[in-house]
C-alpha cells in the first residue's frame, strides 16, 4: 500500500496524486478520466475504458453436447452481454444445444444466425436485476420442491414428482443469474453500485444461493425415488419422512430469515437458532434409518437416499445460517 497526502487546491477542492506505475499499467495518461466508486468505507479508483469489453467470441468447431452447453453458460456467467459462437460450419446438433442453452438462461435471445455464426445477446439491463429478489425466489422454489417431493413419494404421485423435476430448471436459471451478478460485482465497482449492495453482501447472497441450488437438486433426487419404488411405503416411515422434511424446511426458512434480517441482533438470534436445530436432524435421520430395516433391500436403499437428501438439505440450511452470522458480524475498518 502506498500512502499519499491529501492536498487542498483552490481553497475547497481535495486532490491526491495517483501512483505513476499504476497509471502506466492501465494506460492512464494526462487528460484521461478515471472513475471513483464508494465501497464500504473505501473509495475505489478505476480507469474508464470506452471500448466494448462486453462482447465475447468463442470458436465451437470441436464442441458438442454438454461441453458446448457448459461453454455458453460459462460465458453468460462471466458477464458477456453479446456472445458470438463461430465455426466453419455449425451443424444441427450444435444449433440445438445453443438453442437449449439460450432458453435455459434468463435474458438471452438469438440476435443473428448464419451457417458459420450464431450471435446471442443478453437483453437484461444489469441495473434492473436484483440479486436479492433472485435469491428470495430460489428460496421459495427450493423449499416448495422439497415439500412436494416428499408428498409425491408418500402418495406415489408421478405427476407431482415430474413437476418437482421441472422446477429444478427454474432454480438453475436463477442460480446462473445470481452467479452472473456476483461475478459482475467482483469485476466492476460500477455493477455493485447499480445493484445497490456491497460486494461483501453479494458474496453472502451468492454463497446462500449455492446452498439453495443444492437443496433443489436433492428435492429432485427425492422426486426421482417416486419412480423407482414399486410398493407403498409403510405409514410410520411416511410420517417420519414428512416430519424430517418439515424440520429441514424450518431450518432453511429460519436461516433465510436471518440472512435477510434488518438488524445484526435479529440475524444473529435467528442464525443461532437454525444452527441449533441442525444438531437434532442427525438423531431424526438415524431414527428413520432404523425404521427401514424391515423393508426389502430395494426399498431400504432408495428410502435411505431420501433420508440422506433431507438431512443434507438441513445441513445446507445450516450453511446459510453460518453465512448470515458472518454477514451480521462487525467488520474491521478498511
Amino acid at each position: 500500500m502506498e500512502r499519499r497526502k491529501v492536498q487542498v487546491t483552490g481553497g475547497s477542492t481535495f486532490t491526491v496524486s495517483i501512483p505513476k506505475d499504476w497509471a502506466r499499467d492501465h494506460s492512464v495518461e494526462a487528460g484521461d478520466e478515471v472513475g471513483f466508486h464508494p465501497d464500504s468505507g473505501s473509495l475505489l479508483l478505476t480507469p474508464i475504458d470506452d471500448t466494448d469489453t462486453d462482447k465475447g467470441t468463442l470458436t465451437i468447431t470441436d464442441m458438442h453436447g454438454e461441453e458446448l452447453m457448459r461453454a455458453v453458460m460459462t460465458m453468460y456467467v462471466s458477464g458477456f452481454d453479446v456472445l458470438a459462437l463461430e465455426a466453419e460450419s455449425i451443424d444441427p446438433d450444435q444449433r440445438r444445444v445453443i438453442r437449449d442453452a439460450t432458453q435455459g438462461l434468463v435474458g438471452l435471445e438469438v440476435l443473428e444466425e448464419t451457417s458459420q455464426r450464431v450471435v446471442i445477446q443478453d437483453l437484461l439491463d444489469s441495473s434492473e436485476l436484483s440479486i436479492h429478489n433472485a435469491v428470495r425466489r430460489m428460496h421459495l422454489i427450493a423449499v416448495s420442491m422439497l415439500e412436494d417431493a416428499v408428498t409425491a413419494l408418500a402418495t406415489r404421485d408421478p405427476d407431482i414428482a415430474r413437476d418437482v423435476t421441472n422446477r429444478d430448471d427454474d432454480v438453475d436459471r436463477l442460480w446462473y443469474v445470481v452467479s452472473r451478478i456476483f461475478r459482475g460485482a467482483l469485476r466492476s465497482p460500477t455493477v455493485a453500485q447499480e445493484i445497490g449492495i456491497t460486494r461483501e453482501v453479494a458474496f453472502d447472497y451468492h454463497s446462500s444461493a449455492r446452498q439453495l441450488e443444492r437443496v433443489a437438486d436433492h428435492a429432485t433426487k427425492i422426486a426421482t425415488a417416486t419412480h423407482d419404488l414399486n410398493d407403498d411405503i409403510p405409514e410410520d416411515v411416511v410420517d417420519a419422512l414428512e416430519t424430517l422434511q418439515t424440520d429441514a424446511t424450518d431450518i432453511i426458512e429460519t436461516a433465510m430469515d436471518a440472512l435477510f434480517a434488518d438488524t445484526a441482533d435479529e440475524a444473529t438470534a435467528l442464525a443461532t437458532q437454525a444452527r441449533a436445530q441442525v444438531r437434532d436432524i442427525d438423531d431424526q435421520a438415524r431414527d428413520v434409518d432404523d425404521r427401514l430395516h424391515g423393508l426389502t433391500a430395494h426399498h431400504a436403499q432408495h428410502l435411505g437416499l431420501v433420508v440422506d437428501s433431507l438431512s443434507r438439505s438441513a445441513d445446507y440450511g445450516g450453511n446459510i445460517a453460518e453465512t448470515a452470522l458472518q454477514k451480521a458480524a462487525p467488520t474491521p475498518n478498511p
